[in-house]
């Protein structure tokens, strides 16, 4: 990789509470950017730093995302469901819409066209999109079983991101993990190689920071494995 912007940078990072949204904040406040952490339940993050915006608000709400992205350099969008996902392929979520990757991404991406914001980071899934291909028969077998909507609604998430004309990069990580890994470097792919099928949320944040960092990546799909 080349081209590293080392400047200080204004982020937002939607869906900040979650572990790959805290861990991406943490490593942006390291790097000493400034970083509006935005999700429902921020008021709770016990993070602090003077560096670090909490910005309590709903991705579905267009309103809230557009005072969120106001005068922002990047952004990072990391939504998902984090209920267990048996019960939400059965009986659906009962806290987050099961269209809050695809409406939410189409809401932020709204707003940045307005505002004149044009980096976008959007953390998606391995085997999605430009890797469905290169996904094995069992994982095949998991999403179509247990994770088929939520798969979906992050297909219709990437081709809003592919359609928006901005300076985007999307992120696959493999299948996440909370293992300690005393933040090891991730392995990083522009051609959809893994090196391991799991990694760590700590890495995933280090690589949505080093990506963000990269000029020379644009509008190409990064997969992200330990």
């Amino acid at each position: 990789m080349s081209e590293v912007n080392t400047k200080e940078l204004k982020v937002l990072v939607v869906g900040a509470t979650g572990g790959s949204g805290l861990a991406a904040v943490n490593k942006l406040l390291e790097q000493g950017h400034i970083v509006t952490a935005f999700a429902r339940g921020v008021d709770k993050m016990s993070l602090e730093s003077s560096n670090l915006i909490k910005m309590c608000g709903d991705v579905m709400i267009q309103e809230d995302i557009e005072k969120a992205t106001q005068g922002q350099d990047a952004v990072m969008i990391i939504l998902g469901i984090q209920e267990n996902p048996l019960q939400v392929r059965l009986l659906g979520s009962k806290k987050t819409p099961m269209c809050v990757r695809s409406e939410g991404t189409h809401n932020i991406i709204k707003a940045m066209q307005k505002h004149g914001v044009s980096r976008l980071l959007v953390q998606s899934s391995y085997g999605v999109g430009e890797t469905r291909d290169l996904l094995g028969w069992i994982d095949r077998l998991f999403f179509t079983i247990l994770l088929s909507p939520q798969i979906q609604d992050t297909e219709r998430q990437e081709l809003l991101v592919r359609e928006s004309g901005l300076d985007w990069v999307l992120v696959q990580p493999v299948h996440l993990t909370d293992q300690d890994t005393d933040e090891t470097s991730p392995y990083i792919s522009l051609e959809g190689e893994t090196r391991h099928m799991k990694v760590s949320r700590k890495q995933v944040g280090i690589a949505l920071t080093t990506v963000l960092a990269d000029s020379t990546i644009s509008q190409r799909t990064v997969s992200i494995s330990g």
